[in-house]
């Protein structure tokens, strides 16, 4: 076995998006109108969630969770691509590099639990809404939202030890836009077995218990929406659904593409262009989801706009 020389990186070469020049502009100036859109979407409701007062429920204080964790992986991500893209100095600081995989674990793991419990939420307002206050109290959203992210940052800590505390070798060339895993994992000089299997188990169990909470939730919703009378609490029922659905449907699909592929034909031209649909383009799109087919969040942006226009007289 040919052994490998050991050295102590100060620094890590980022392949970047492309490598032919003539994109870079065009590419940087697409991403800085998609970051802006992502960054104003997600912090417009944060804000918006938390000073409208009819936007004060479980739902709304979910869905500022879930604005949070866009606007966080996306601002961990985006700016040092924008910033590579115009200078085309692609080295990222070897302190950096870890911080940045660690925050992108972090919110990603983060969004999959609160997207779970944001279904768990429309359950109980549609199959148990006399009990909806007493089971989705403020301290039991709270409580649920503080195990989501203490789990989510020990995974995080976890892997990111665990990776940075072993050798790298002399090749610091990392085959991604920003600082993954598994591209990481590839420049190790030791055996990565433990890490790989350390990676696999707890993204099968977020995966596993994810799904299997968001599918009894829809289920048990549609059993409910079926059993229903009124042709208009039904159309009602499923409209609070709506938005939820179609970002779980776009995040689970992108992450099945990037990670659910057979070893033979997996390549990291691919998982780029996954990754900057989870990391840069569905940031941007889910605010938008949720606030063009909501009805309250419309009225909140309307009254907001209403008061910043009687400020500005």
């Amino acid at each position: 076995m040919e052994t490998q020389n050991i050295t102590v990186l100060k620094e890590f070469i980022l392949v970047g998006i492309t490598d032919r020049p003539e994109l870079q502009a065009p590419l940087f100036g697409i991403f800085l109108v998609i970051y802006a859109v992502s960054v104003v979407g997600n912090l417009g409701m944060v804000i918006l969630t938390t000073m409208d007062s009819r936007l004060q429920t479980p739902m709304y204080f979910f869905l500022r969770q879930l604005a949070f964790t866009d606007l966080g992986y996306s601002t961990a991500v985006g700016p040092k691509m924008l910033v590579n893209l115009i200078t085309n100095q692609n080295s990222i600081p070897y302190n950096w590099c870890a911080v940045q995989l660690a925050l992108v674990i972090l919110f990603i793991a983060s969004e999959v639990s609160i997207l779970s419990a944001m279904a768990y939420d429309r359950y109980v307002a549609i199959c148990d809404p006399l009990l909806y206050t007493v089971i989705m109290s403020q301290r039991s959203c709270e409580l649920l939202v503080a195990i989501i992210y203490l789990y989510s940052t020990s995974v995080c800590l976890l892997i990111t030890l665990k990776i940075f505390n072993l050798p790298f070798c002399e090749c610091n060339v990392v085959s991604h836009f920003y600082c993954d895993s598994l591209p990481l994992l590839t420049l190790l000089c030791s055996n990565t077995h433990e890490i790989e299997l350390i990676i696999l188990i707890f993204s099968v169990f977020s995966s596993v218990l994810s799904l299997l909470v968001l599918l009894v939730s829809y289920t048990l919703i549609l059993l409910a929406i079926l059993g229903m009378n009124s042709a208009e609490g039904r159309c009602k029922a499923f409209s609070t659904c709506g938005s939820h659905l179609i970002v779980v449907v776009i995040l689970y699909a992108t992450l099945t593409f990037m990670y659910v592929q057979p070893k033979s034909s997996h390549s990291f031209d691919t998982d780029k262009v996954a990754s900057v649909f989870y990391t840069l383009i569905i940031p941007m799109l889910n605010p938008m989801i949720y606030s063009l087919r909501n009805k309250e969040v419309k009225g909140a942006l309307h009254r907001i706009w209403k008061k910043l226009n009687k400020l500005a007289r």
